[in-house]
Parts: C-alpha cells; structure tokens; sequence
C-alpha cells in the first residue's frame, strides 16, 4: 500500500532530496529509471511501499530499500572506457553478450554507461555511478556535443551535407547534426567528422543512409569535454580530477536553446509573411497599407475625392467648360 500522506513516514520524507534523486545518486541508474522503481511500487520507506515522486527523504535517517536490497550512500566512480565493437552498452542481456560494464574490474557499487553506443559502433564511453550527472549529460535539453569520425561510402555532396545539417525526417521526429566537416577520401569512400547533440538511436547510421551513403564504420573520440586520446579498444582509466570539474561546470549551465541553423548557401529567401499574403484583409477603420486602392473607389480618380465630386475638405471640383466655338 502507499504511503498514506500523515504518517510519520511521509512528513518526515517532506524535507531532504527526492527519492528519485536520492536512488539515482546511489547507483540504481538514470532519474527516469528510478522514477520507474517508484511508480510499479519496488521502493519503500522506512518498511512502507511508496509511488508518489514527489517524496523527500533523507537516506541518513530513513531506511530506503529496492526490491529488498537497502539503499546506501557511495562514493562516486568515473570511467573513461573505450568501448570496442560487438560490445553492448545494456547492464543485463539474456544471450550473454560482452557488456561494456565487463571491461572493467568487479565492484561492489552498480555502474551504467552516460547515454549508448550501438552494438557495431566503438569509442568514447562514461561509466559511472553518478545517476544526476549521468541523467544531465545524456538529456538532449543540454545539448552535449559528441563528435564522431564516420566513413562512408562514396562521397557525399556539399548539396547532401546541407541537408543533413537542415535535418531530415523519421518516424521519432526531425534528425540533424549539429556541424559535419570531410576529412578526406580513402579510395571509394570518405571519412567525415561529424558533431551530434542528440543521441537518438542509430542517429548517424539513418541520417547517411537516407542520403544514400552507407556508414562503413563509426566511432565516437568526444563527449563534451572529455577526448578520447590514445586510449586502445578494451581498455579505460578514472576521470581526472579536472575532466570531472570540467563535466560539472557544462550541466552546472542548465539547459541550452536550440540554435535556429541558416539557410544554407545560395538557397532562395522565404517571401515574406503577411497579413495580406495569408488571405486575410483589414478590418473596416483601420488604415490600408500605403499604396493600396480604397475599397470602392475608381481608377483614374484624383487622390483624396470623395462621391458627388467633392475634395476631402468640403471644396467642390471645378467642372471642365466645353471648349468656346469660334
């Protein structure tokens, strides 16, 4: 049952962290995945099952347990691992397939890679235990970079990079890439890097197909500030002290808008929106734009006559005399 409002638990859960927090924090994975422990009732409070997320508590004076297993405080863990291909990003897969989380020594604390890598991608990975800092950098809002060296087949166009950069359109919406420069050309195909800010799944992979250049291999060498270097396949090493620093200081930003991207060049401009050009016309009093015809008057009639040959003002036009005949 959950936690009914007036019991000790849940006013004393009214101060302190969200429990979504608090569990992410320790190692239970993302702040979406730990909403989820709490929704479908796996979490539970001094004994007491919760699903509210609005609850605080405080993991110094309460016991918080999921599935059973009781909620502690860890030290924070960072990881630099460069992961090979044919390696999964996932904690648990059935067929038993290489995991990224297997590359690195056995621990005591849970640890989840920032964010995926597909199956036949390789490169640049964190590992870690933070959940709130995992949870900022892989959350488009922030709009982390992440470059990658991409080769593909052939060469694709300048006409065909714009539109990548223009963005094209998939079942799960609009994908683009923030900027993607040539390197060079390796016989019939061409290596490219290319900079993201979303991490939608098999992103870079469709955005090439649909412009008709496979993607013959792909991997990632930045994430934000942290560089891949001279770090082999397989292997990793902790975060620096002041790779960390770095990372905290980019979500430490808040969230980032999203830059509206130009034209690309030589493409023609966009009329310009106007009330006329939409159908629609002023309503009656209002002023007509200059140079327009009033309603109801008469081509060729002089500029500021009114009906029955008057001139704004009240003064009458002077009628044309019929010419004297001699």
């Amino acid at each position: 049952m959950p936690t009914p409002p007036d019991s000790p638990s849940a006013a004393s859960a009214s101060t302190g962290e969200r429990l979504q927090k608090v569990l992410a924090a320790a190692g239970f994975g993302s702040r979406r995945a730990c909403e989820e422990y709490i929704t479908t009732g796996r979490v539970a409070i001094d004994g007491q099952v919760v699903t509210n997320l609005g609850v605080k508590v405080d993991i110094d004076r309460q016991r918080i347990t999921v599935d059973g297993e009781k909620v502690k405080a860890q030290a924070k863990k960072y990881y630099l691992v460069h992961k090979p291909p044919g390696v999964l990003c996932t904690n648990a897969d059935p067929g038993g397939r290489p995991r990224v989380i297997d590359l690195l020594p056995p621990m005591e604390t849970r640890l989840f890679t920032v964010g995926r890598l597909d199956e036949n991608t390789e490169g640049l990975l964190l590992v870690t235990n933070d959940g709130e800092l995992a949870h900022r950098l892989a959350h488009p809002r922030f709009q982390v970079e992440r470059l990658y060296r991409v080769l593909v087949a052939g060469e694709p166009s300048g006409h065909q990079l714009d539109e990548l950069q223009q963005g094209l359109h998939f079942a799960e919406g609009r994908f683009r890439v923030r900027g993607v420069k040539k390197i060079k050309t390796k016989g019939q195909s061409t290596l490219l890097e290319v900079t993201l800010t979303e991490g939608q799944n098999r992103e870079v992979r469709r955005l090439f197909a649909r412009i008709g250049h496979k993607v013959m291999s792909l991997q990632r060498v930045q994430f934000g500030p942290l560089r891949l270097g001279t770090l082999e396949a397989g292997e990793y090493r902790p975060l620096r002290a002041e790779e960390l620093d770095r990372l905290q200081e980019l979500v430490s930003q808040g969230p980032k808008r999203k830059a509206r991207r130009p034209p690309p060049a030589g493409a023609p401009k966009r009329p310009r929106r106007t009330m006329r050009s939409e159908g629609f016309e002023p309503r009656e009093g209002t002023r007509a734009p200059a140079g327009a015809a009033r309603s109801g008057s008469r081509p060729g009639k002089p500029k500021g006559t009114m009906p029955g040959g008057r001139i704004a003002g009240g003064r009458k036009m002077a009628k044309k005399r019929p010419p004297r005949r001699s």
